[in-house]
C-alpha cells in the first residue's frame, strides 16, 4: 500500500537569472509588471534547468518526508521526459503510473528571477488524461493540469477510485482547473479531505474579485460550504489561515533567506499533508507547511530545499515559538 499519489504535472524548468530590468506597480501596488528594454540583448547571470511540476515537487517532497510516494504525470518521449523519470527514480518515487507519450515533448517552463521574485512562462502540452488502475494509498495530492483535462474523464475517475479505496485528498487546483470551475465538481468537493488555495483564488472560486477586501473567516467558510472537511489559505508575507470545520488559526512564515519563490506553495501543501500523515492536527501541519515552503525558497528551483524528515524535526524545534494561534 502507498502513501500518497501525485497527480498533476511534471515539467522542466529553465531558470534564467536576471539583474538588468525594472518593476513597474500601479500607486497601491495591486499590480506589478517586470520591464525588460524591448528588441534589446539582456543579460543573463545564471541558467539552470530542473525537473519540476506541481506534482513532481509533491511527490518528491512527500518522499523526502516518509512517505511510500508515487506519481501520475504525462512527459514526452524526449530528452526532458526520461530527465523526469530518471530525477523522480532518484527520489525514491514510484514511476509506475508515468505515461510516456511518444512523439511527444514533455512540458516546459521558462522562470526569470530577478530580485528573488519570478516571472514564469509555462507550455502545456494537450495530454489525454486517463486515470491508471491505481493500487491503495491512504493520500492522493490532486493539483495542476494541462487545460486539455477538461476533454477527459479524469475527474469522474478519481472520484470512483476515492470511493472504492478510501483514500484522502489534498486538492490543490491549479489555472486550469480554476479557469474551468472549481464549483462544477461537487462530488469531487465532498471527497476532499484538505484544499488548498492562496488569497487570490479563494476570491476567484468563490466568485469574488481580487480587490474585495474580504474576511478571512468568510472565505475559508466559504470554501468548505463547498464540500472540503478542511481549507487552508496562503497569503504570501502574511502567512496562511486554516479552518478545520470547528476553528480558525493564522500562522505566520517562518524566518528565510530568500533566494528564489519557485516551488514555495507546492513545498507548504506538501508539508501540511505530511504533518496530517504523520498524525498532526491542522494547525500544527500547517508549521510542517511553513518550515518546507521556507527551507525552498533558499535555494534555486522548487525541489532543491524540500526537507527531509530529520530536517523538518529541526526546524519546527528551532522555529517552536511560530504556532498557529486561534483567531
Amino acid at each position: 500500500m502507498l502513501d500518497l499519489i501525485s497527480i498533476g504535472d511534471a515539467t522542466i524548468d529553465n531558470f534564467v537569472q536576471i539583474h538588468d530590468a525594472e518593476v513597474r506597480c500601479n500607486i497601491d501596488k495591486t499590480e506589478c509588471k517586470l520591464c525588460v528594454d524591448y528588441g534589446d540583448k539582456i543579460a543573463v547571470d545564471s541558467l539552470v534547468h530542473l525537473v519540476a511540476g506541481n506534482a513532481a515537487n509533491n511527490a518528491v517532497g512527500g518522499s523526502r518526508l516518509k512517505l511510500k510516494s508515487a506519481i501520475y504525470v504525462n512527459v514526452g518521449s524526449d530528452p526532458s521526459g526520461k530527465q523526469i523519470v530518471d530525477k523522480l527514480k532518484e527520489e525514491g518515487v514510484s514511476t509506475r503510473y508515468i505515461v510516456v507519450n511518444k512523439g511527444m515533448e514533455s512540458n516546459l517552463s521558462t522562470v526569470l528571477n530577478f530580485q528573488g521574485e519570478r516571472t514564469i512562462f509555462v507550455y502545456h502540452q494537450a495530454w489525454k488524461y486517463q486515470l491508471p488502475d491505481l493500487e491503495q494509498t491512504r493520500w492522493i495530492y490532486l493539483t495542476s493540469l494541462s487545460d486539455s483535462f477538461t476533454k477527459s474523464n479524469l475527474l469522474n475517475e478519481l472520484n470512483a477510485y476515492l470511493e472504492r479505496a478510501g483514500a484522502k485528498l489534498l486538492y490543490n487546483p491549479g489555472t486550469y482547473q480554476i479557469q474551468a470551475g472549481v464549483k462544477k465538481n461537487p462530488r469531487l468537493l465532498s471527497l476532499t479531505e484538505l484544499f488548498i488555495v492562496n488569497l487570490e483564488e479563494a476570491k476567484r472560486i468563490l466568485g469574488h474579485k481580487d480587490e474585495e477586501d474580504l474576511p478571512i473567516k468568510k472565505l475559508l467558510k466559504g470554501i468548505c460550504d463547498l464540500g472540503p472537511k478542511m481549507t487552508i489559505i496562503t497569503d504570501g508575507k502574511e502567512g496562511s489561515y486554516g479552518f478545520d470545520g470547528e476553528k480558525y488559526y493564522h500562522l505566520g512564515i517562518f524566518p528565510a533567506k530568500l533566494v528564489e519563490m519557485t516551488g514555495a506553495g507546492d513545498a507548504y501543501a506538501t508539508g501540511v499533508l505530511a504533518g496530517l500523515f504523520h498524525g498532526q492536527n491542522l494547525s500544527e501541519a500547517m508549521r510542517w507547511g511553513a518550515a518546507n515552503g521556507a527551507a525552498v525558497v533558499e535555494q534555486i528551483g522548487p525541489q532543491a530545499g524540500l526537507l527531509t524528515y530529520d530536517e523538518m524535526q529541526q526546524r519546527l524545534k528551532t522555529n517552536s515559538k511560530i504556532v498557529a494561534r486561534q483567531i
